[in-house]
């Protein structure tokens, strides 16, 4: 399933970092979230398995996703350790045996994880405000709370909230690039800290522009 955006995969699964961290709730929601919508077909009965909170706690017992901070109700997951879990299930889908993912993944660093993952997922790697949770509400954390908030709020590309929800309360900055177009930044995005810098901003898109005009294609 495609997303319908031509961003980059790897720059799309770091948007999830800003959400970190996760309770393990939340990550198993999350992680599975991806997962469901990655459209890879698993090719064996361990990877056909719903992902669970079971799940998690298992690959951490056998050493092959990294110790959360905390202990007990209070522990919690960062950007890493969904780095990790997907990787597991998508070698997992592609055929791989456990033991063989953690072998794999021993000798691995993390930006090398990060862009196998981001490779496997492709174009269905969905960015936060487009992810298919199946039961946004029951996700407490701030991963599900912001997400929840962004897929139920009015953005320049979906146009009105569903009228079911109340919309949530959003902030878009808006930058003059040149007469006739504008840059829109969500509040949560992370060029909206450089807002401040706005002729700068303004500059680099209209360089970039000019590239593609110039270019004839």
């Amino acid at each position: 399933m495609a997303n319908g955006s031509s961003e980059n995969p790897l720059l799309v699964l770091r948007e999830y970092q800003r959400f970190a961290p996760w309770n393990l709730r939340d990550l198993t929601a999350v992680t599975g979230a991806l997962l469901e919508a990655s459209g890879v077909r698993p090719t064996n009965a361990a990877a056909k398995a719903k992902l669970s909170d079971r799940t998690i706690r298992y690959y951490v017992t056998r050493g092959i996703v990294s110790p959360p901070d905390g202990r007990g109700t209070s522990a919690t997951y960062s950007y890493r350790h969904l780095l990790q879990v997907l990787s597991i299930k998508l070698r997992q889908m592609e055929g791989a045996a456990l033991s063989r993912i953690a072998a794999e993944l021993e000798e691995q660093t993390g930006d090398v994880i990060e862009r196998r993952v981001a490779a496997a997922l492709g174009d269905s790697l969905s960015p936060p405000s487009l992810l298919p949770l199946r039961n946004p509400e029951a996700v407490r954390g701030r991963a599900g709370q912001a997400i929840h908030s962004w897929t139920q709020s009015p953005t320049p590309e979906t146009g009105a909230a569903d009228p079911g929800h109340a919309p949530a309360a959003t902030k878009w900055h808006r930058i003059t690039v040149v007469r006739g177009m504008e840059l829109h930044v969500h509040e949560d995005h992370p060029m909206a800290k450089h807002v401040g810098r706005a002729e700068a901003i303004a500059d680099a898109v209209r360089l970039a522009v000019n590239r593609i005009l110039m270019s004839g294609d």
